[in-house]
C-alpha cells in the first residue's frame, strides 16, 4: 500500500487544483509565494531534562537575627521559644481574616449542599466517603475530599450563614477520621504532602466559613488541626511526593506562618524553602517540569492564594514569590485557544475560558501568551483567527510526571475559537464519568494527533501517571516565510527518535500555517535514523481527533473528508492516501467525556522510510 503511495506521491488533488505532497511542501510555498526570505532560527534539540535553565531564585534578604531565627527553627527549636522565650506560648488563633482570591463553582457548591461531591460530572455521596482513606477513592475524588478544595465550591454557592452548617458537619467529620496526623508522609492519602499543604491553605484562606460556628469545641478542635498540620509540614515537607507537592506543603508553612500566632521563624523557614522549590519547578520561560496545564494551573492558583494570605497581615510576599507568579502565567496562556480554553495537553482537558480568565486576572499579571516556549516544549502559532499548539519535545522526566502523556509532535488547531483538530485529553480526571481503566488509553500516543507506529507509543505508558522510555531527544526549528498581505507562513519542523529503538525510523514533521489562518499543510515524514536501513515494513496511524461538534463527510474518492463546523464554516481535508473516519472520545471543560470523530491514515510503510503529506483547508 505505501509503495503505492510512494510512487503516486507527486500530486493530490483539492477540487480540481493540485494539492503539493511530501516531497513537494516547501518548493510549493516558493511557487505560490514568489520571492520572499525566511527568517530562520538554528535547529534546537531539546532533550529529556528539557535543557531547563531552572530560574536562580534566591530567599529574601535577612539580617543577623532573622538568619539565626530561620536557623534555630530549621534546627526543630519552638517557634514559641524563638518568638518569645519569656512568655507562655501563645494560644492558638487566627491573626487576620483572608479574602478568598478565587471563587469555586456554584454547581459543585450546590451538590455539596445536597450531600453530594461533585467531580467531573459524578456524583459521590458525602455520607458514604470514608474520610479516613481505608477504602481508595477515585484520584480526583480524593484530591477535591483531602484538600478541601471543596470549600471554595461550597462558599461560592449560597451566604455564608447557608453554607457554614454545612462545612461544619463534613470538617468534623474529617477530623474524627483523622484525629492526628501519622509519623510520616503518605500513610493515606489525607496525609500525603500535596493534600495536606493545599489543605491547610484552604482552611486558612476559608477560615471565617469554618470557624463562624457556636460551638466552641469544634473552632477549638479546627485550630488545633491547623496547628497540628502546620507542625506536621515542617518535618515532613521535604518527602513531597513531587516538585509541585512540595510547593503546595511550604504554601501551607507559609500561611500558617503569617496567620497563626508565634509565626515569624515558621514564616522565614517557609519563605525560603518555597523559593527553593519554585526555583526547581520552574524553567526561564515560567514552565513547570511536569509540562503540564493542570500543573501550572495549581502552581499559580497556590501562589494566588498565598498571596491572599500576605494581603490579609499587610506584609508584601517576597519579590521572588511575585517574579516566578509572573513567570507562570505567559506559557499558560500560550496553550489557549481563541475561546480562551486551554488545549489538552499531558493528561490535562480543555478547561473552561471563565476559570482561566478568573484565575489570571486573580493573579494581576498582565501579559501576553508566549509564541515560542521552547524549554516547556509547546510552539503556538496565531494566524489571523486561527491558532495552532504544537509538542515540540520530549514528555517530562518520569520523577516529575503526574499523567505524563507520548504526545509528542501531537497539535491542536482552533479557528475563531472553534477545535478543529484536538487531542483527547482527560487522563487526570479519569475516575469521574471518565472511566480510571481508560486512564492509561488516554495518555497513548493515538489518543494525540499525531503519527504511532505498530500501535506502540513513542513513549512507553506507564501505570500511575509514570512514563518511561521513548523519547529522549527533539529537534525544533522554526521558520517565517514573507509574503504580501498575508500570503506568508509559519513553518514548524520537528523530529523525534522515540521509534528509533524498536524500528530504525525518526519521526520528523512539518507544519506550515499561512498567515490568513486558512490552510494549514503538514507533512509526516518516516526517516532512517542508521547507516543501513532495516528490511520489511512496520505498520502506521497518523490521527487527527476532531473537534466537538464537528460533522465529517467522506470524499468519493476516499482520499479527504469535508468538515462542517458548529459556526456553519466548512474545512477540507486532503492527503495522498485512503482516509478513514473511526470514533473517538475528547474530554470537555469539565473533564466530562464527548464523542467525537477522527480522520486516520493508515497502512504499511517500507522500513526505508516514507512521508504523507496532507492539507486542511478553509473552503469559501
Amino acid at each position: 500500500m505505501n509503495e503505492a503511495m510512494g510512487q503516486s506521491r507527486d500530486h493530490a488533488t483539492l477540487d480540481g487544483a493540485t494539492m503539493p505532497t511530501e516531497t513537494a511542501l516547501d518548493s510549493s510555498y516558493e511557487g505560490q509565494l514568489g520571492d520572499y526570505s525566511a527568517e530562520s532560527k538554528s535547529d534546537e534539540v531539546v532533550e529529556p531534562s528539557r535543557a531547563l535553565a531552572l530560574t536562580n531564585f534566591t530567599p529574601p534578604s535577612l539580617g543577623a537575627g532573622e538568619r539565626f531565627l530561620r536557623l534555630a527553627y530549621r534546627l526543630g527549636v519552638p517557634a514559641s521559644t524563638l518568638a518569645a522565650p519569656f512568655r507562655k506560648p501563645a494560644k492558638t488563633r487566627l491573626l487576620a481574616t483572608v479574602l478568598n482570591p478565587l471563587p469555586g463553582q456554584k454547581m459543585a457548591g450546590t451538590a455539596i449542599r445536597a450531600g453530594h461531591f461533585l467531580v467531573h460530572g459524578v456524583k459521590a455521596p458525602i455520607a458514604q466517603i470514608d474520610f479516613a482513606g481505608a477504602a481508595r477513592m477515585a484520584p480526583p475524588l480524593e484530591r477535591v475530599v483531602h484538600s478541601f478544595s471543596w470549600l471554595a465550591d461550597l462558599e461560592a454557592s449560597a451566604p455564608r450563614e447557608q453554607v457554614a452548617p454545612v462545612a461544619d458537619r463534613v470538617l468534623a467529620s474529617w477530623l474524627s477520621a483523622n484525629p492526628s496526623p501519622p509519623s510520616r508522609a503518605g500513610k493515606g492519602p489525607a496525609w500525603t504532602v500535596g493534600n495536606a499543604g493545599t489543605r491547610e491553605l484552604n482552611w486558612l484562606v476559608h477560615a471565617p466559613l469554618i470557624l463562624s460556628g457556636n460551638d466552641k469545641a469544634q473552632r477549638a478542635r479546627v485550630l488545633a488541626a491547623m496547628n497540628d498540620t502546620a507542625r506536621w509540614l515542617d518535618k515532613n515537607v521535604g518527602r513531597a511526593e513531587d516538585l509541585l507537592a512540595e510547593v503546595a506543603g511550604w504554601c501551607g508553612i507559609v500561611a500558617a506562618g503569617l496567620l497563626l500566632p508565634d509565626g515569624k521563624p515558621r514564616r522565614l523557614f517557609g519563605e525560603a524553602g518555597l523559593i527553593k522549590a519554585l526555583g526547581e519547578l520552574v524553567g526561564d520561560d515560567g514552565g513547570i517540569l511536569s509540562r503540564s496545564p493542570l500543573g501550572q494551573v495549581e502552581a499559580i492558583t497556590l501562589l494566588v492564594r498565598l498571596r491572599a494570605c500576605y494581603n490579609a497581615v499587610r506584609r508584601d510576599p517576597p519579590a521572588a514569590v511575585e517574579a516566578i507568579l509572573a513567570l507562570l502565567v505567559p506559557p499558560l496562556l500560550a496553550l489557549t485557544h481563541g475561546d480562551g480554553s486551554l488545549g489538552s495537553w499531558q493528561g490535562g482537558w480543555a478547561i473552561d475560558a471563565a476559570d482561566i480568565s478568573t484565575l489570571v486576572a486573580a493573579s494581576g499579571v498582565r501579559t501576553r501568551p508566549l509564541r515560542d516556549v521552547r524549554q516547556w516544549g509547546y510552539q503556538r502559532v496565531v494566524a489571523q483567527k486561527s491558532i495552532l499548539q504544537f509538542d515540540a519535545a520530549p514528555p517530562p522526566l518520569a520523577k516529575h510526571a503526574r499523567s505524563g502523556c507520548a504526545s509528542t509532535l501531537a497539535f491542536e488547531l482552533s479557528h475563531q475559537g472553534q477545535r478543529i483538530v484536538v487531542n483527547c485529553g482527560g487522563a487526570a480526571c479519569a475516575g469521574g464519568i471518565i472511566p480510571v481503566r481508560l486512564e492509561q488509553g488516554l495518555r497513548a500516543t493515538a489518543a494525540h494527533s499525531t503519527l504511532a507506529l505498530d500501535d506502540a507509543n513513542s513513549t512507553a505508558v506507564l501505570i500511575n501517571g509514570k512514563i518511561g522510555n521513548g523519547v529522549s531527544e527533539v529537534e525544533v526549528d522554526r521558520r517565517t516565510i514573507a509574503g504580501e498581505k498575508l500570503s506568508g507562513a509559519t513553518r514548524l519542523e520537528a523530529s523525534h527518535n522515540g521509534y528509533v529503538a524498536r524500528y530504525g525510523l525518526t519521526h520528523r514533521r512539518i507544519l506550515i500555517m499561512r498567515d490568513d489562518g486558512t490552510e494549514l499543510r503538514g507533512e509526516d515524514l518516516l526517516v532512517p535514523a542508521g547507516s543501513k536501513a532495516k528490511s520489511g515494513k512496520v505498520a502506521f496511524a497518523i490521527r487527527f481527533h476532531l473537534g466537538p461538534g464537528v460533522e465529517v463527510r467522506s470524499s468519493e474518492d476516499g482520499q479527504g473528508a469535508g468538515l462542517a463546523l458548529p459556526d456553519g464554516s466548512y474545512w477540507q481535508f486532503r492527503a495522498g492516501s485512503q482516509v478513514t473516519v473511526e470514533e473517538s472520545i475528547w474530554a470537555d471543560g469539565q473533564g466530562r467525556p464527548q464523542l467525537i470523530q477522527q480522520l486516520v491514515l493508515q497502512g504499511l510503510v517500507s522500513r526505508g522510510g516514507g512521508n504523507f503529506a496532507w492539507l486542511l483547508k478553509k473552503m469559501g
